[in-house]
């Protein structure tokens, strides 16, 4: 079992940016994919980003493609995700989680998230 915590969220005006990064227990952390997902009020849950275990692949929804850029640092435990030419759509609770399945399968394993709100 992986433990995650992310961190990073706050209040960003549209247009601007915001790295969340998410920092996970457990000497196996390098071996699993790892994904971004996201929930806005009254909305499902939905797939943000993956990245596979060696970073060597990455996977984005469309509304992020070309503005959202996921990372990770396995030295550290940490996977990152910068977020640039924020939209007011992009506003939600952000969860990492461990993929189960590529590229959105989640595995179940969730943070407690951290909110992003973007307005003006």
């Amino acid at each position: 079992q992986v433990l995650l915590d992310e961190s990073g969220g706050g209040l960003v005006q549209p247009g601007g940016s915001l790295r969340l990064s998410c920092a996970a227990s457990g000497r196996t952390f390098s071996s699993y994919d790892m994904g971004w997902f996201r929930q806005a009020p009254g909305k499902e849950r939905e797939f943000v980003a993956a990245v596979r275990w060696n970073g060597a692949m990455r996977y984005y929804a469309d509304s992020v493609k070309g503005r959202f850029t996921l990372s990770r640092a396995n030295a550290e435990n940490t996977v990152y995700l910068q977020m640039n030419s924020l939209k007011p759509e992009d506003t939600a609770i952000y969860y990492c989680t461990t993929i189960r399945t590529w590229p959105w399968a989640s595995s179940g394993y969730w943070g407690q998230g951290t909110q992003v709100t973007v307005s003006s």
